[in-house]
């Protein structure tokens, strides 16, 4: 390949390089210690010492450099791996350089036109490969490694690469380590010995930073029960994370197509870039920080002086910008006022002098932002104008007074009409709800004239609320301080609880930009009956079913409305069980609609991945709350190694977020903490619960005696400062239980999570529930592949060991066809809420490439129509997938069937519904065979769905199961009997001469080919005399009678039509003959060995058959055309012939050379390990 020209001061230094061409000009050396002559130590010292002195040929043997006439200063312009790649770059030098060079007079003007042209082919070679990174030419050299030491499809797209070690035991191993879409792959050649390392994203379980004596500080990789570490590296947090957003890029889109179809960024694999993922990672941390809507990306960052008005003095944070938001930040401290942009709602401020370079934004609330010390700030001035559609003008510029008399006048503005929201930076009008009230306040209006202390509380802490809006602002607008999380903790009033949780979930924003949203998924939603709405309908009275709310019809109609809604909304998750409870919470404080916003801001960004089949997220958060009892609880730890037990309890206390365990007055204050400090204060606070019950849970002897404990310490905790009435309030406890059991106040016990437990980081979370879901996901995986290989074993012969191969590549085959397009037909039908056996299924293209891998004959050309014909009969259900059971059957058959086994498969291949007619796929419409089709490449004649995915049974939320046909379908599996051979339909004239066929191409490259073809020709020949015999057998006694004549019509027409038959007929025959295999001395051999029919009878019609065989011999060229068999179609019913399975048995149980090559034993760990190593190459080719 072309280099960058880099200047060689040494042409050769230590004797490094020979020779091998030279002119005036040019000079191609090889490394010394490759090539002929090469002597084993030479070259393994020789490498290392080449490294060190050529910084870009590395570990290439060629290169050319380019002499500065009259100097001894060299140029590096080209390197080779192979010598047919660097005598083509000398080829071209000669033709396309020399002559030119001749006509400059200067050596400098020589030098400056060859590093010139050099770049200029860099330059084009980097516009076709579509390199995008800072340093190309660089980039470049590392991608043709990449491809040419790993062979990885083109197709691959390198993201980045890093200088590292790899530690092999106690032994590094200096190399790079190359991190590409797909693949993680790392490579070292050092004295002799090379390293070759590829692990694709999908199958690695942790990855993690990790330090220990030997190594300070290296990366963690465990995949296939096997431990990788790197270390070395120059930056490796900066790696770990390139490598964390990688491999949770290839999760999301190979495991969690829900998340992954939320992320339009990262759609094309072919356009995955580092910068990309960085800047992805930014706006996904921006978005989770400020709790802002997934449309939302960061745009612009700029640190400033922001004036706090409560504090009196300038604060250091960060302005960040998104496409609707401006957000501020200070380090160490929560997110400071969230404000929508919109029309007059920015204002810069101060003289434009480098020493007041001042921005003042008018926001909502009759407050102004005033911002200091911008580094940028016209820059941010002119994207705020923008964004809220304010024109530059001249006034932007003006005096200071100026500028304040403009932001007094819009605040003048706010104050006189405060439902202004046109003019302010703020909330929009939300589109009318269902329901316009919260369900608490129409089932519990507070009274203002009660003076019952639990009131006069409340009242105090509504109290402390406006005293904190008055000073910090309210809404978008507000400052969030250790104030606000102190009011938090003590507890939301009654009153307020719905406008906080819309704000601090950022619920809030996604209604504002969603205007009448939710009416019409009413209006769309009701009156729908899906699978969802069943469950939805089963669930509703089992809501909070104690509180008088979910009493009426009021309540019930609500939570209705808001489910249905939200399964319209996101069909991928329809509905889960514990949605019902958490919705009628929310629909207790919050107006339908905004109950219907904090779903989704629950669901989709909250709490991602807990609601649906598998519940990914909660499964992720009850491992990362076992780490955090191994940190913060040791002396449990220590009496309890297994912590799967606090999983499985804790379970449904992240799902709920403790609503199913503890009353409802006291659950909605953990709520509170929720939306403020998102899942952190769950785990804090089931932190705080065991460690309240630390002493008896170590006491206990079992895990039932264990659930008892945790039972009795819920049921007892109160909030005696609630104001709701005793009919409301849920009480599990007697009066005698609560005397003998102590109360514990839910204020207290979230303080105390908050004291003991507060130093629990959110990023740390995040990066632990990131680490963690490698691990969660290849859990579930592995049980899946238990289960399928437990259901396949019972009925093939192979290994555990073997069948565990198997699966791999079953699996892989399915995710390389995933890899490379945007939209997967692979990905399309792949739905891990199928059962098992169905997760995973390959289409006819996956199916071919795979079934060509593991074939224990060599069919030559044939393959492909082989494949299709196995494919189709093996998918028993016709939907033009097949699964792994299926895959292992016809696998098990040829590798360890009997010979019976074998051909009754074969002859089945020959029947419909796998053969119809056409023995190769050039003439199908249906399925291509030169490309791959847009969507799944259908092998029968079935329809596609209007989105292209196939499906067994009804998806979630989609619609209605059909339960008939599932016990219609188990019926069927259970009466369902073993076939014999006498149940075998019999084989006709173009399905047995393509059986004849297809034999001949399994016998291709045998060392007994000659043999086997001869014995296959006896047979056919002697089943053809057979069938001929038999006719003339059956019939009658009478005189013979003279050809059938043709139909009434006029003589002419009938005559002609029986001589196109016969024509027909010969050339079907003839067909045949030209297809039969034969060499130089075969035929006369064939025709001895063949029974030959009387002259009488070869000419008549019944003979044609004998005649076809005696011309039908195998052919060893070629495989048969793929007309032939259409050519061959039966004639007429006179002329028709056919076998049972029983006579071709019968008749090639006689040739032992064929029934040893049946029989012959396949030795499938060979066949696998090929597979393994090849099943990339064949897309890279």
């Amino acid at each position: 390949m072309w280099l960058k020209p880099e200047e060689i001061l040494l042409k050769n230094a230590f004797k490094l390089w020979v020779t091998e061409n030279d002119n005036d000009y040019f000079v191609l050396q090889r490394r010394r210690g490759y090539g002929e002559g090469a002597g084993g130590l030479t070259g393994l010292l020789v490498e290392p010492w080449t490294r060190s002195w050529t910084s870009t040929s590395k570990v290439a043997p060629f290169r050319i450099l380019h002499l500065t006439p009259d100097s001894q200063i060299y140029w590096s312009i080209a390197c080779g791996g192979t010598k047919e790649e660097i005598v083509k770059h000398w080829d071209w030098l000669q033709q396309n350089i020399m002559r030119t060079l001749a006509v400059f007079d200067s050596s400098d003007d020589i030098t400056s036109f060859v590093q010139g042209k050099i770049r200029g082919l860099i330059a084009e070679e980097g516009k076709s490969s579509m390199v995008q990174e800072e340093d190309p030419e660089r980039f470049r050299e590392a991608l043709l490694r990449f491809h040419k030491w790993f062979e990885l499809p083109a197709k691959e797209k390198l993201v980045t690469y890093y200088s590292c070690s790899y530690w092999r035991g106690r032994v590094p191993c200096q190399g790079w380590l190359y991190l590409s879409t797909n693949f993680l792959c790392f490579y070292s050649y050092l004295l002799g010995a090379e390293v070759k390392l590829v692990i694709s994203w999908d199958e690695i379980w942790r990855l993690e930073k990790t330090s220990n004596v030997i190594l300070t500080e290296s990366i963690h990789v465990q995949a296939h029960g096997e431990n990788h570490y790197f270390s070395m590296f120059l930056h490796l947090h900066e790696t770990f994370l390139l490598m964390e957003q990688l491999a949770d890029y290839s999760v999301k889109r190979l495991f969690d197509k829900e998340s992954f179809n939320r992320e339009p960024s990262l759609c094309d694999p072919l356009q995955i870039t580092k910068r990309g993922l960085e800047t992805h990672a930014r706006s996904e941390q921006f978005r989770m920080f400020f709790r802002l809507p997934r449309e939302e990306n960061l745009l612009e960052v700029h640190e400033s002086f922001l004036w706090v008005p409560f504090s009196h003095f300038n604060a250091l944070g960060k302005i960040c910008l998104s496409e609707s938001y401006l957000c501020l930040r200070q380090p160490g401290r929560h997110p400071v006022p969230r404000h929508h942009p919109h029309p007059r709602g920015g204002q810069r401020g101060e003289s434009p002098t480098p020493a007041g370079r001042s921005l003042t934004v008018c926001v909502r609330g009759k407050r102004a932002l005033r911002f200091s010390e911008v580094r940028y700030y016209e820059r941010l001035a002119g994207t705020i104008r923008s964004r809220c559609g304010i024109a530059s003008s001249p006034q932007h510029s003006a005096s200071t007074e100026t500028i304040k008399g403009e932001c007094q006048t819009l605040i003048n503005h706010f104050e006189d009409n405060p439902d202004d929201v046109t003019l302010m930076v703020g909330q929009r009008d939300s589109s009318k709800a269902v329901s316009t009230e919260a369900l608490m306040t129409v089932f519990h209006p507070q009274d203002v004239e009660n003076l019952d202390p639990k009131m006069l509380k409340e009242k105090m802490k509504e109290q402390s609320w406006n005293i904190h809006f008055t000073e910090y602002g309210r809404g978008t607008s507000m400052f969030f301080t250790k104030k606000t999380r102190d009011l938090i903790v003590r507890g939301v009033p009654e009153a307020l609880r719905g406008e906080l949780w819309m704000l601090f979930s950022g619920a809030v924003n996604d209604m504002a930009t969603h205007p009448g949203y939710y009416t019409e998924l009413v209006e769309h939603s009701l009156g729908t009956s899906t699978l969802a709405t069943d469950e939805i309908e089963r669930d509703l009275h089992r809501s909070l079913p104690e509180h008088p709310a979910f009493q009426s019809d009021t309540g019930i109609s609500a939570l209705r409305r808001v489910l249905t809604a939200y399964a319209s909304r996101n069909p991928k998750i329809g509905y889960c069980q514990a949605m019902n409870i958490l919705t009628s919470v929310l629909l207790l404080y919050a107006k339908e609609e905004e109950a219907f916003w904090l779903l989704v801001a629950v669901c989709e960004r909250m709490l991602p991945d807990y609601f649906n089949r598998r519940i990914i997220g909660a499964l992720v958060d009850q491992a990362v709350f076992e780490e955090l009892i191994r940190d913060h609880l040791p002396q449990l730890v220590e009496h309890m190694a297994d912590l799967s037990f606090f999983s499985s309890v804790s379970l449904s206390w992240f799902l709920t977020l403790f609503v199913s365990v503890l009353p409802i007055e006291s659950a909605v204050n953990v709520v509170d903490c929720f939306f403020y400090d998102g899942v952190k204060a769950i785990l804090q606070l089931g932190l705080a619960v065991l460690g309240a019950n630390m002493e008896a849970l170590i006491s206990c002897h079992d895990d039932a005696e264990a659930v008892t404990i945790l039972n009795k310490f819920f049921d007892s905790v109160t909030n005696k400062d609630s104001p709701l009435p005793p009919t409301v309030q849920q009480a599990s406890l007697s009066n005698s239980d609560r005397s003998s059991h102590a109360t514990v106040d839910i204020s207290e016990l979230i303080r105390e999570s908050y004291e003991k437990y507060g130093s629990i980081r959110s990023e740390d979370v995040e990066s632990s529930r990131k680490r963690n879901k490698l691990f969660v996901i290849q859990t579930l995986e592995d049980t899946t592949k238990q289960n399928v290989l437990r259901v396949v074993s019972q009925e093939v012969k192979f290994s555990a060991s073997q069948l565990d191969d198997l699966y791999y590549l079953f699996k892989r085959q399915h995710f390389l066809s995933c890899y490379w397009m945007i939209d997967s037909p692979a990905l399309m039908h792949h739905d891990p809420s199928q059962p098992y056996l169905d997760q995973y299924q390959l289409g006819f293209q996956q199916f071919s490439l795979l079934f060509s891998l593991l074939e224990p004959w060599a069919v030559c050309s044939a393959s492909h129509s082989l494949s299709l014909w196995v494919c189709r009969l093996i998918d028993h259900n016709q939907d033009g997938l097949v699964n792994f059971k299926e895959f292992c059957s016809a696998l098990d058959i040829f590798y360890h069937g009997s010979f019976t086994d074998k051909l009754k498969f074969l002859f089945k291949l020959h029947l419909p519904p796998a053969f119809t007619g056409a023995p190769s796929l050039s003439g199908e419409r249906r399925v291509s065979a030169s490309q791959d089709p847009p969507h799944l490449a259908r092998l029968t004649a079935f329809e596609l769905p209007e989105d292209g995915v196939i499906r067994k049974s009804p998806e979630r939320g989609r619609g209605k199961v059909d339960l008939q046909a599932y016990l219609k379908q188990w019926q069927d599996e259970i009466l369902k009997k073993e076939e014999t051979i006498k149940d075998l339909p019999r084989i006709n004239q173009a399905q047995f001469i393509q059986l004849s066929k297809t034999m001949y191409n399994l016998f291709h490259g045998d060392p007994e080919e000659e043999e086997l073809y001869r014995a296959v020709a006896r047979v056919t020949s002697l089943l053809l005399r057979m069938e001929e015999v038999g006719r003339r057998l059956q019939e009658p006694a009478s005189p013979k009678k003279p050809p059938p004549a043709p139909p009434a019509g006029p003589p002419g027409e009938g005559e002609g039509e029986g001589e196109e038959q016969r024509e027909e007929q010969a050339s079907s025959s003839s067909a045949v003959q030209k297809d039969s295999p034969t060499s130089s001395s075969s035929p006369s051999t064939v025709q001895k060995d063949s029974p030959t029919s009387s002259p009488a009878s070869s000419s008549s019609p019944t003979s044609s058959p004998t005649s076809a065989v005696q011309k039908d011999s195998p052919s060893s060229s070629s495989p048969p055309p793929t007309s032939a068999v259409q050519r061959d179609s039966p004639v007429s019913g006179e002329v028709d012939w056919s076998f049972s399975f029983e006579q071709i048995l019968a008749s090639l149980l006689n040739e032992p050379k064929v029934v040893f090559f049946f029989e012959r034993p396949v030795d499938a760990d060979a066949r696998l390990a090929h597979a393994r190593a090849q099943q990339l190459r064949p897309r890279a080719k």
